[in-house]
């Protein structure tokens, strides 16, 4: 195979959580996610039990999110950014708009 394309708009797989989805596009080994939260939106309350476990490399499209770690350290992140987050946090949407980003590590796990 000399290239594939795909597009969110017709994903491989969607998850639906509360107030969100997470839609995933395979391709060839890489998996790539978009999440998007309704305001509102915290994982602890609408998708897992507790804090997230997995790793997440992402890029911020539209909205903010509050990440807080386990030992209560936060950051906001917003549209432009690209981020690494540890695994053991949880996450928000902050303020009245959805928030949207793309999910370049940990999608696979996330998404199950």
């Amino acid at each position: 195979m000399r290239w594939l394309v795909k597009r969110l708009e017709d994903p491989d797989e969607t998850t639906f959580f509360e107030k969100g989805r997470l839609d995933v596009v395979r391709l060839a080994d890489t998996v790539v996610g978009r999440a998007t939260y309704e305001p509102g939106w915290k994982w602890s309350q609408h998708a897992g039990e507790g804090l997230c476990e997995v790793s997440h490399v992402v890029m911020v499209l539209e909205g903010r999110n509050r990440v807080t770690m386990a030992d209560g350290s936060s950051f906001v992140m917003g549209p432009g950014d690209i981020v690494w987050v540890a695994p053991g946090h949880d996450s928000e949407v902050v303020g009245d708009e959805p928030y949207v980003s793309l999910h370049f590590e940990g999608t696979e796990e996330y998404a199950s």
